[in-house]
């Protein structure tokens, strides 16, 4: 049983730091990684996307996710233990609930570096992405490789 139970836990651990390894979507038809090539996504799957995260109780569980992570953040160290996974699904909420038909991946670094690649409708989304990423507390910098992309009609 003393063999066991130490096997058990770093078994755990195993899974749960491969799991870690999933960067934060906007949405289904997002890349998989930040290094994949985006491309163009279709005009069904973008106004699905932007009707979801338009809607009032999206936004509201968009802010809820963020405010509940920074107050666990504060808690457990703030700025100095925080978790990368963290720091992505809050980037990805703020984007998500700003540029609601974007197709965006998001991951972060120990470093507080942030990247954001996938596609958006417009240059004005674009632009968008920078600023609202660094209002989440702990982002030192923002690798922006998101493209602009019309959805395919």
């Amino acid at each position: 049983m003393k063999k066991l139970a130490p096997f058990f836990i770093s078994s755990l651990l195993l899974v749960s730091a491969a799991a870690c390894q999933n960067p934060s979507k906007t949405s289904e038809s997002a890349p998989d990684t930040v290094s994949q090539n985006p491309a163009s996504p279709a005009a069904q799957t973008t106004q699905e996307a932007k009707e979801d995260a338009q809607s009032e109780l999206r936004r509201r569980q968009l802010n809820e996710d963020i405010r509940a992570r920074e107050q666990r953040n504060n808690a457990t160290g703030g700025d100095t233990n925080r978790a990368t996974g963290d720091l992505a699904s809050e980037v990805r909420s703020k984007l998500e609930a700003n540029i609601p038909d974007g197709q965006i991946t998001v991951a972060a670094d120990k470093q507080g570096t942030v990247t954001v690649n996938g596609t958006v409708k417009n240059q004005d989304q674009l632009n968008k992405i920078q600023p609202l990423a660094q209002e989440i507390k702990g982002v030192k910098s923002v690798v922006n490789k998101v493209v602009v992309a019309p959805p395919k009609q």
